[in-house]
């Protein structure tokens, strides 16, 4: 349950990191300030990948 989490994270994580990037070095206009998705997404990814490689995939609580 818990990897499925680390998956979801890791992958808004870059969905957000590649807005952040398009909207800061390109013409890509999101509404909001673009450092804040790449930041946004920056954590998400590294918290994603973090607990995808340290959990083990059992169904304890």
């Amino acid at each position: 349950m818990i990897k499925i989490l680390g998956i979801i994270l890791t992958v808004a994580g870059m969905i957000c990191l590649v807005l952040g990037i398009f909207g800061i070095f390109g013409e890509m206009n999101i509404g909001m300030s673009p450092w804040a998705f790449a930041i946004i997404g920056l954590i998400f990814f590294l918290a994603g990948i973090g607990i995808v490689k340290r959990k083990k995939d059992t169904d304890e609580v």
